[in-house]
C-alpha cells in the first residue's frame, strides 16, 4: 500500500517516484508524486484518463507534453493541467533528468498503479518501459483509474479487454499485485 514518503524505483532505466500525498491522505480527492526521470523518450503509450486531470509542475529539467496532437515543452516552474478524456503523453526528450510534481485528482488506485508499475520492472517483467500488451489489458480492465490506449479505437480495446483480461488473470496476471502493494485487483 502506498505511503507518504515511500520511494519507487525503477532500475532498468533509473527513474524514480516519491508519494508526498497518497489517496489515503487525501480522502481520495488527489496523488502527488515527486518524479525524477533520467529515462527518454516516450516511455509509457500515449493515453487519456476517463475520470481523473494530471497536473505536471516542472522543478528542474524539460518536460514535453503531447497533448491532443500538439507537442509543447515546459520547463522550470512552468506548470499544465492535461484534462481528462484528452489524449496525451509527457516525457523527457533531453540528456538531463527530469523533475516534476505530478498530481492525479480525483486518486482513485493511481498510487496502486505507480507502486505496482516500479515493482514489475524492478522484477525483470519490462522490457524497454513495455510491460506486454496482455499485460496493459489486464491493467487497463481492472484498475478505477480508467485509462484507455489513444492509437487504438476504444471499441476495440473493450472486445480485447474483456475477452483476453479475464483469461490472463487465470494466468496470474493482475492490475494490482498483493506483492507490491498489500491487496490484488
Amino acid at each position: 500500500m502506498p505511503t507518504k514518503g515511500q520511494k519507487t524505483f525503477n532500475p532498468e532505466n533509473g527513474d524514480s517516484y516519491e508519494f508526498l500525498e497518497t489517496a489515503k491522505d487525501t480522502n481520495g480527492q488527489h496523488v502527488t508524486l515527486k518524479a525524477t526521470i533520467h529515462s527518454k523518450g516516450e516511455f509509457v503509450p500515449r493515453h487519456f484518463h476517463v475520470y481523473q486531470d494530471e497536473t505536471f509542475e516542472v522543478v528542474s529539467g524539460k518536460l514535453t507534453v503531447w497533448s491532443d496532437g500538439q507537442t509543447r515543452t515546459l520547463s522550470a516552474g512552468e506548470k499544465i493541467t492535461l484534462p481528462k478524456n484528452i489524449p496525451h503523453n509527457h516525457y523527457n526528450i533531453e540528456d538531463i533528468p527530469l523533475c516534476y510534481i505530478h498530481t492525479v485528482t480525483p486518486a482513485l488506485d493511481f498510487d496502486f498503479l505507480v507502486e505496482n508499475l516500479a515493482g514489475l520492472a524492478a522484477d525483470g517483467k519490462s522490457k524497454n518501459g513495455k510491460y506486454g500488451f496482455i499485460q496493459e489489458l489486464v491493467t487497463l480492465k481492472y484498475l478505477d483509474s480508467k485509462a484507455y490506449l489513444a492509437g487504438i479505437p476504444i471499441g476495440i480495446q473493450k472486445v480485447l479487454m474483456n475477452t483476453i483480461a479475464p483469461l490472463a488473470r487465470l494466468f496470474g496476471y493482475r492490475a494490482i499485485y498483493k506483492k507490491y502493494s498489500g491487496i490484488e485487483k
